[in-house]
C-alpha cells in the first residue's frame, strides 16, 4: 500500500506526474493496471484547483522574493502553452488540442501546463477537466 502511495503522490507533482510515477511503479514491480490507474487518478486529483486557483496564485506570487522567479517561470509557461495551443488549435478545436497536447507524453506538457493553459484561455472548467482527464488517461496508457 505504502508503493501505491508513493506513485500516487508523485504522480500529484508538476512536470513529474505520471510520466515519472508510471516507470517508478514498474521499477518497483507493482503490477500495471493498478498502477495506472493510481497514477491517472493522482495526476488528475489536482486538475479543478489548478483551474480555478493557480493564475490567481501564480500573478499573486510573482511579486514575492522567495517564490516570485520560479513562479513567473510557470506563468510563462501556461501562457506560452496556451497561446500555441490556441494558435494551432483556433477556439473550435482547442478541447481536443489541449487532450492531445496533455496526452503525448513529452516534458512540460502534462495536466499542470495544459490546465494552467486552459485557465488562461479562460476554456470553461467542465471542457477543461474532460480534455485534461482524457489526455492523462492516454498520456497513463502510451507510458505503461
Amino acid at each position: 500500500m505504502k508503493q501505491y502511495l508513493l506513485i500516487f503522490l508523485i504522480s500529484m507533482v508538476p512536470l513529474i506526474e505520471l510520466r515519472g510515477a508510471i516507470p517508478i511503479a514498474m521499477g518497483m514491480d507493482l503490477p500495471v493496471l493498478p498502477s495506472i490507474l493510481v497514477c491517472v487518478v493522482g495526476n488528475i486529483l489536482p486538475v479543478p484547483f489548478i483551474y480555478f486557483f493557480a493564475r490567481k496564485f501564480l500573478i499573486w506570487a510573482q511579486t514575492k522574493p522567495l517564490i516570485g522567479k520560479i513562479c513567473s517561470f510557470f506563468a510563462v509557461k501556461g501562457e506560452r502553452a496556451g497561446q500555441k495551443l490556441a494558435s494551432k488549435a483556433g477556439r473550435g478545436g482547442l478541447a481536443l488540442a489541449l487532450m492531445l497536447f496533455v496526452g503525448i507524453p513529452l516534458p512540460g506538457t502534462g495536466a499542470w501546463t495544459g490546465t494552467l493553459a486552459a485557465s488562461l484561455l479562460d476554456l470553461g472548467p467542465k471542457t477543461t477537466a474532460a480534455a485534461v482527464s482524457l489526455g492523462v488517461i492516454m498520456a497513463g496508457v502510451i507510458m505503461a
